[in-house]
């Protein structure tokens, strides 16, 4: 912990939170991770805890608090055994409610926004599709204005909270002929006709629901697009900042957990008459990587103090998310080393967490993609510039 960062009262709020997780969350995971359902109604006990509006105006029932109560939110998250239960609960919260509370109308703020921080809707962001993966600039689906109407046509896939969701942020394009400049946002209900959901078979995130989905000419009113036509891309860029930010935090704090878990195994387990914790192939193993997780998390920390001040920082975070979820799998997939064969086990968290954390590299942007994005800005100076409303 830092103190840099974190006030007496951020940890007041670690410690509600991690209580809150233990007693209403930690007996209901084994069971949702076999079901891959999340039943309803631990989404209203987190709005009733106030966890969902943390970030969020005080005029829709938010706290309006720092981005490090997210920090703390996240972390606690990735201690209870079940990423995917984690990525619902941040993926409602920080996905489709950004888009809400920045995009949005006050009609859309009151009417969707509220309702989310209570936990009485449940919302999906929408934007990879099927055939365009990391490619969002190469998206398929378009919205056609039709009177005082946009009729929605094309697919998304794996959408997290796909099936769970009561509505949708979706990205589609207006203007095709127009690349990256003619997409924009649209809220959709998620019971609108024309609207069909297949639930995905996953590796691992088993708890959560994630889904693909169908859109063939639904109908939606016009003032259900979000911000201004053409600006949808920006707003998703200008967002990926948080979502790749959210995607290094939980990659350090699940790091974190695994090194905390193992160390504990080895100060008790024993083999050749010694505790494993004194055999110096396994002890430098473990402090390299416990180095390159604490650097992670400095790293990712700063990012989101400068982000807190409001600053651009599509740069580091996608530095962010491209270290952290690298050094999240090395360092799972060592502690699962140094388990031996109970690290196969599924009794033990180390397999869950290898199988889980191997979406850290893939969702939210690809490693691939983000060193093509940051090759754009450190050798080509590309400059990505914030959407303006």
């Amino acid at each position: 912990m830092s103190s840099t960062y974190f006030t007496e009262e951020h940890e007041l709020f670690r410690k509600s939170l991690q209580d809150f997780l233990q007693k209403e969350v930690v007996p209901h995971i084994e069971k949702w991770e076999k079901t891959g359902t999340i039943e309803r109604f631990i989404w209203k006990k987190f709005g009733e805890m106030g966890f969902f509006g943390v970030n969020y105006p005080e005029a829709y029932g938010g706290l309006n608090l720092d981005l490090f109560y997210t920090v703390v939110f996240l972390e606690e998250l990735q201690k209870i055994k079940s990423s995917g239960f984690a990525a619902a609960m941040w993926a409602h919260t920080y996905l489709a409610m950004t888009h809400l509370n920045a995009e949005g109308d006050e009609r859309i703020k009151t009417a969707y926004l509220a309702p989310s921080i209570t936990g009485d809707k449940i919302g999906a962001l929408c934007i990879t599709e099927p055939f365009g993966g990391s490619d969002v600039a190469g998206m398929r689906t378009t919205a056609v204005k039709q009177g005082n109407s946009y009729i929605i046509n094309g697919s998304k896939t794996f959408i997290t909270n796909g099936v769970y969701a009561d509505y949708y942020v979706v990205a589609a394009k207006t203007n095709p002929e127009l690349g990256n400049k003619g997409i924009s946002i649209f809220l959709i209900d998620a019971d609108l006709p024309g609207i069909s959901k297949t639930k995905l078979d996953k590796l691992g995130w088993r708890a959560s629901d994630t889904a693909e989905i169908s859109f063939d000419g639904v109908e939606i009113p016009e003032h259900n697009l979000m911000g201004e036509a053409g600006k949808g891309f920006s707003y998703i860029m200008q967002h990926f900042a948080l979502e790749r930010l959210i995607m290094a935090v939980n990659a350090h704090a699940r790091a974190e957990f695994a090194l905390d878990y193992t160390r504990d195994y080895m100060e008790q387990r024993e083999a050749f008459g010694k505790k494993i914790n004194t055999f110096q192939a396994l002890r430098h193993t473990f402090v390299d990587h416990a180095t390159e997780v604490e650097h992670c998390k400095i790293f990712n920390y700063a990012a989101v103090a400068r982000l807190n001040k409001g600053e651009y920082v599509v740069k580091e975070a996608t530095m962010a998310k491209l270290k952290s979820t690298k050094v999240a799998d090395e360092t799972i997939y060592s502690c699962l080393q140094m388990l031996g064969g109970y690290g196969y086990m599924e009794e033990y968290p180390l397999a869950r967490l290898l199988r889980d954390s191997r979406l850290g590299p893939i969702g939210g942007g690809t490693s691939e993609i983000l060193r093509e994005i940051l090759s754009k800005m450190i050798i080509d100076n590309q400059n990505y510039k914030p959407a303006v409303k």
